[in-house]
């Protein structure tokens, strides 16, 4: 409680997040008539001497400053800030592992707020983080889903995907779809590094890194509960409690997810998500967090429709026995301790288990000339352990700072695959499978990736921020095959390792007036990971894909701070890529290509005419080229990769009335361009236009809101590709109407 005495004159309060309710550490609070000032601890806590009856300014970084009178402010359980409309100066950690301000980053990373997440109400991930400039996350039904962040739409391992900076899925071991292991109800704020950032993340953070920063504690207690729906049978219902004590805080929050009856058959999913976190402020210079996080999911999978089915609407299954099944638990323990103000170390240790149980559509292989085709059922399972260890001493000389860290993570990993045999009918829908005793793939691998990685940054003239980075990975195989090698169960047992030097240099240089520019220089490497080495191959033969990546961007602040506005220009040569062919049977193989050349500019434009009106509008235009590839019977040198639209755009307009307070409204046009379906460029798949609108209303903690995604009911595929097998559609969702209500409990 802020206290105010006219004898005393002592103030003495807390400050916290408007939207989050999270104590904000480093707070300035000032007086304006005085030189006094001090700034918010660890718990957002604050002491100041008042001479007379001043007012006091209360202001951080990225959030509107405010000014209240000392008697006013003594009567003030917390003060909240609002984080501000432009995100020009706010304050992110992805880009250095820890806190700095965006105008300080050489690098193109892209912030969702908490009230972007808010607002939005995204059923799935897709439905925010495609309002970045440069991402296209593929929606591939009931949270599955592939990414395209600077590379075409794929499935391979070139996105890293963080949880507060540590990997959700262990490198290595098929990382695309490790999205599905996000507890949405924890998320407090998404950063998206576009480009290589393996300088400071290792192995396949390649096209970009995504960073899902999870909810602490919040400083007054605080519960909620939310319930919503749609018309084609999806149920949800999430709930959040939260507070502070003395020394103590909690966050528990979690949802329960499930779909039935939906416009596809076989399209059914659940997933239970829980997350529960503690904070223990151990004094002022110490401070240990815990953490753990359940996931358990289940899902039909539905795979692709031909030409003819997808044209005419036929929302059929060609199957109705896949899945996928995931089991997942995550823990870790941070200690951070503050040897001086300049001076601090971070200590994490970490524990997985994850398990992958599936009956793959992707894995059907048709027989010609027959009714029957061939399949697997198959269970991917690992244990990780592992370690960050990561110091940071700022220095005097040109505001210097050095940042170095040293990583572990053993994690043995399982993989077996029985045959399943498969009837077809004569309309050429699979029918059904039998099981059977044959053993197509039985291998275990010790899997251990260690890293040491440091940063070095300083300002060599005034404005001017130059920053270094260097990173050694080393990624070690202890590959058992428990079966006879051959080209159906895998290779020979060996030991295999990858490693690599991936270093960055770049620059940031402010030209005042809001306004600044950028360059760097990085290198990102993706090894293949367990399944593409050592599955389905007599030998092992594909190598490390390397990317070197040029690029140059900057911000500008404009309409006196209404409106903020950056762009970033790149080119990314890569070597050695990884892509994924589809043979003539219907069966996925990997390759590497020679070379390829990804280019293209991203841009970002947020501008609050009036303060009721919001407008936004980003997007990228790339153009992604094989350099030197071929498949040993086609070359396709100076093609087009595949499933590389030109143009992702994403546009928004919202308005929030005055004469309505908590009322707001939303229309979004989501735009993808025309793209080549095969890697020959003899098919074209014509892209999208989607529009989606939102409305909500709020008042003293209740909450409502209604979404309708697709309202023109289009027929679009989310991923459209040829191949020797034939045309195949994924088609994307219909028109949806979510309803939702919640309520939020907020105490003092």
């Amino acid at each position: 409680m802020a206290a105010y005495s006219s004898y005393a004159q002592q103030l003495h309060g807390r400050v916290a997040d408007a939207q989050t309710k999270e104590a904000l550490p480093g707070v300035n609070i000032r007086l304006l008539h005085a030189t006094a000032g001090c700034s918010t601890n660890a718990a957002g806590k604050y002491e100041l001497t008042v001479a007379g009856t001043d007012s006091v300014e209360v202001s951080y970084t990225g959030y509107l400053s405010r000014k209240i009178a000392a008697k006013e402010i003594a009567a003030m359980p917390v003060v909240y800030l609002q984080q501000g409309t432009s995100s020009l100066n706010e304050i992110i950690v992805s880009s250095s592992r820890d806190k700095q301000r965006r105008t300080e980053a050489p690098v193109a990373i892209s912030t969702l707020s908490p009230q972007t997440l808010n607002e939005t109400k995204a059923v799935t991930i897709d439905q925010v983080l495609n309002k970045v400039s440069g991402v296209y996350m593929v929606d591939l039904g009931n949270e599955q889903h592939t990414m395209a962040i600077r590379q075409p739409i794929g499935y391979k391992s070139l996105f890293l995907y963080l949880e507060d900076g540590i990997p959700i899925r262990t490198t290595g071991d098929f990382n695309h779809n490790a999205l599905i292991e996000i507890n949405m109800a924890a998320v407090k704020n998404i950063e998206v590094i576009r480009g290589p950032a393996s300088s400071l993340y290792g192995s396949e953070a390649v096209g970009g890194a995504v960073n899902f920063i999870t909810a602490s504690p919040t400083l007054v207690p605080t519960a909620k509960i939310q319930l919503e729906g749609s018309n084609w049978g999806y149920k949800r219902t999430d709930f959040s409690v939260s507070n502070t004590g003395k020394k103590v805080g909690f966050a528990v929050s979690g949802y329960y997810a499930n779909q039935s009856n939906g416009y596809m058959d076989h399209s059914d999913f659940h997933k239970l998500s829980l997350t529960a976190k503690v904070d223990y402020q151990i004094n002022e210079k110490n401070k240990w967090t815990n953490a753990a996080t359940l996931i358990n999911y289940k899902t039909d999978q539905t795979g692709g429709l031909d030409s003819a089915h997808f044209f005419a609407k036929d929302y059929r299954n060609f199957q109705t026995f896949t899945y996928r099944e995931v089991k997942a638990l995550r823990v870790r323990s941070t200690l951070e301790h503050e040897w001086s103000s300049s001076s601090h170390t971070n200590f994490t240790v970490f524990f997985r288990n994850n398990t992958i149980g599936q009956n793959p559509f992707y894995a059907i292989k048709d027989i010609r000339g027959t009714l029957k085709a061939n399949g697997q059922i198959n269970s991917d399972g690992f244990n990780s352990y592992g370690l960050i260890v990561q110091h940071k001493k700022r220095f005097a000389w040109q505001d210097a700072a050095l940042i170095a860290g040293v990583s572990a993570d053993y994690s043995p990993a399982t993989y077996l695959a029985n045959y399943i045999d498969i009837t077809k009918d004569a309309a050429g829908y699979y029918a059904s499978y039998r099981a059977t005793d044959s053993v197509l793939t039985d291998y275990r691998v010790g899997l251990l990736n260690s890293a040491v990685y440091t940063q070095f940054e300083f300002s060599p003239i005034e404005r001017m921020r130059v920053v270094a980075a260097l990173r050694y990975d080393r990624m070690d195989y202890n590959f058992e095959n428990h079966l006879t090698p051959s080209a159906y169960t895998g290779a020979p047992s060996e030991r295999n390792n990858f490693n690599a030097f991936t270093p960055k240099v770049g620059l940031t240089y402010d030209l005042g007036h809001q306004r600044g520019l950028y360059a760097n220089y990085s290198v990102g490497f993706a090894p293949p990971n367990i399944s593409e080495l050592y599955t389905g191959v007599k030998v092992p033969v594909l190598k490390s894909a390397t990317y070197q990546n040029y690029e140059a961007g900057g911000w500008l602040g404009f309409a006196q701070q209404k409106g903020y506005a950056d762009l970033s220009v790149y080119r990314m040569n890569g070597t050695n890529e990884i892509v994924s062919v589809r043979n003539a049977d219907g069966v996925y193989e990997n390759r590497n290509t020679g070379a390829t050349k990804h280019s293209g500019v991203e841009w970002n434009v947020k501008y609050t005419p009036l303060p009721s009106l919001f407008v936004r509008t980003s997007g990228t235009y790339a153009v992604h080229i094989f350099k030197a590839y071929n498949d040993g019977s086609k070359i396709y040198t100076d093609n087009q990769m595949n499933g590389a639209p030109k143009w992702i755009t994403n546009t928004e307009v919202t308005w929030k009335p005055a004469i309505i307070k908590g009322f707001r409204i939303g229309a979004e046009w989501q735009h993808i361009s025309k793209y080549y379906m095969d890697a020959a460029n003899t098919s074209v798949y014509n892209g999208y236009d989607l529009f989606n609108a939102r409305i909500g209303y709020a008042i003293k903690g209740f909450e409502c809101w209604l979404n309708c995604m697709n309202i023109g009911d289009q027929l679009y595929a989310t991923t459209a590709e040829k191949s020797a097998y034939g045309k195949t559609y994924r088609i994307g969702p219909r028109q949806t109407f979510t309803f939702g209500v919640a309520y939020t409990f907020t105490g003092k």
